[in-house]
């Protein structure tokens, strides 16, 4: 029998329906919805906090913030103005830092002055909508004695001082 059936010549075409070979098949579908499953959402607004006590320094202030989701973070970027009450306040200048933290120590500020703060989140796909607006204040430069006003009897004594600040100081504590 298997000899017989070598003998036989064999038709190797397949015939296929005109309809199956012009047919495109469409994969953007697919596409997008892989290239969606790997791709990172750009992270949500983090919120700024209040500042905290002992936070300050006459040159210094510690912002801290948090991200209350669980996006995906590279770096957050921090920005700061001094707050004017003047009408061109838009004018002051603005400074932006990359953090990687969530929480920065700006240095080089002015004593006893108001700032305004708010931060952003960065990813690979994009950075976050702004945090509220927070404002902080630096601590009041420490006064400077006049020590030839300074005068004393047994049980008083007169001790006066100045502000080195350009801002006015709301109180002062004196320690004995």
């Amino acid at each position: 029998r298997l000899e017989e059936f070598l003998k036989k010549e064999v038709d190797l075409e397949l015939s296929t329906l005109p309809d199956f070979e012009e047919r495109v098949i469409d994969v953007s579908e697919v596409e997008q919805l892989m290239n969606s499953i790997n791709a990172i959402p750009a992270p949500c607004a983090p919120v700024i906090n209040p500042q905290a006590p002992n936070a300050a320094t006459g040159t210094s202030l510690r912002v801290c913030w948090g991200l209350f989701s669980d996006d995906t973070v590279e770096c957050y970027q921090l920005c700061y103005k001094p707050v004017s009450n003047e009408r061109h306040s838009d004018e002051q200048a603005e400074h932006t830092l990359k953090v990687k933290e969530t929480y920065c120590t700006i240095t080089d500020l002015v004593p006893n002055t108001q700032y305004e703060f708010w931060v952003s989140a960065l990813n690979a796909s994009g950075v976050s909508p702004p945090s509220e607006r927070a404002v902080y204040v630096t601590a009041p430069s420490p006064p400077t004695i006049k020590s030839k006003k300074i005068r004393s009897c047994e049980n008083a004594a007169l001790v006066c001082w100045e502000s080195r600040d350009i801002n006015p100081v709301d109180s002062y504590m004196v320690e004995l």
